[in-house]
């Protein structure tokens, strides 16, 4: 925490109104919600697109770097490392999707980018197993570095419906990392699937943990 951090004059990220109205709702139902701020950081590349993560914490731990700065009654917070690559984002809500990052920023490609290993996972077999092998070969190990992960439910023709596990169940905004990131991969590395559709219970009391499939 620092105390010589001093917000800017406004978010970094631009906030719509509708998705600002959907994100103070779900701050009033937490504790304290007044005094939090909408975290925003990218926590992770796969294949063409960043991987992001919101969350709600103090505005008090803002650190020297980071952006602080307000989009009308909301504070939004992004960490220093982030910030080059959320730059000119815009945060919207649209039905049925829900939250949806805009964002003009993409990874640097490189060599070998991709894998856990350095290297791009190949897929093989069927839609099903393509994406599990995506999701234990490049998505999940980025996702367990903060505690969550995605699991596929189901998948029915061009629809593949997924579940949150870890960090990112029962997060309110955890539905935006799932729509953003990994909708994007999986949509760039299966073209079978067009629609990702977060199907967690959230609500759930349960925070299981990842473990790659064993098949």
């Amino acid at each position: 925490m620092s105390a010589q951090t001093t917000p800017t004059e406004r978010s970094l990220i631009t906030v719509t109104d509708a998705a600002r109205r959907v994100i103070l709702e779900t701050r009033a139902t937490e504790p304290e919600g007044d005094d939090l701020a909408l975290r925003v950081e990218v926590v992770g590349e796969a294949a063409s697109d960043y991987l992001y993560e919101l969350t709600f914490c103090p505005v008090a731990e803002a650190l020297d770097g980071d952006s602080l700065g307000p989009s009308e009654t909301l504070p939004v917070l992004v960490p220093e490392p982030s910030v080059p690559k959320l730059r000119g984002a815009t945060l919207d809500h649209v039905e049925p999707t829900g939250l949806v990052l805009r964002n003009p920023n993409r990874p640097r490609p490189t060599l070998g980018a991709g894998g856990p290993d350095g290297g791009t996972v190949h897929l093989e077999g069927s839609v099903e197993e393509r994406l599990q092998q995506l999701l234990d070969g490049e998505i999940n190990p980025m996702l367990a570095m903060h505690g969550g992960f995605a699991a596929v439910d189901r998948v029915e023709g061009e629809t593949a419906f997924m579940i949150m596990g870890g960090g990112c169940q029962g997060c309110g905004l955890a539905q935006l990392t799932l729509t953003e990131g990994i909708k994007a991969t999986v949509e760039d590395r299966i073209p079978e699937i067009a629609n990702v559709v977060d199907v967690t219970d959230h609500a759930a009391g349960d925070n299981p943990f990842y473990q790659p499939d064993k098949k």
